[in-house]
């Protein structure tokens, strides 16, 4: 049986693509045309780093979600694969009326909702797995479940 992760969503890795060149097509081609750079804010797609390492009895994921509470995290589990959402909001503040044209300088931060789904070329232990968010890195460790590799089997075909 492989050992390796299997990759089987494509199509998120091309809408990703597609999504940071319209961001960067946004950013330095369209935006300075109509607004000065520094009265803009920035928004990009949020797109945390992720981490998957297995050994022959588990997988463990950690994902970064720097900023994001705990209570915003969902993760949802099935045989062969792992979906994770998170979202992360802007803080609203209560604005004096001085403050009210407030402009941003530099805004970096990336605010929005994210969802991640993660393929496992063996099935997992849906009860068994656990989660931990700490310093703003969720790990997730998910036991695999051991299945015995199917031997071949010769039926005999009978005659009626």
């Amino acid at each position: 049986m492989k050992t390796d992760l299997i990759i089987r969503e494509p199509e998120l890795y091309f809408d990703s693509i597609h999504n940071e060149l319209n961001n960067f097509l946004r950013d330095t081609v369209l935006r300075p045309a109509f607004a000065h750079p520094l009265s803009m804010k920035k928004v990009s797609v949020w797109r945390p780093a992720v981490e998957v390492k297995q050994t022959d009895n588990e997988y463990k994921v950690k994902i970064q979600l720097p900023g994001v509470n705990k209570d915003d995290i969902d993760v949802e589990l099935d045989n062969d694969f792992m979906t994770i959402t998170a979202e992360i909001e802007e803080e609203k503040e209560e604005k004096e009326e001085k403050e009210k044209n407030l402009k941003y300088h530099t805004c970096e931060f990336r605010y929005g909702k994210y969802q991640r789904t993660i393929s496992f070329d063996q099935p997992i232990k849906v009860n068994e797995s656990e989660a931990e968010y700490k310093n703003g890195i969720l790990t997730i460790t998910l036991p695999k479940q051991h299945i015995e590799e199917s031997k071949t089997k010769k039926l005999e075909i009978k005659e009626n």
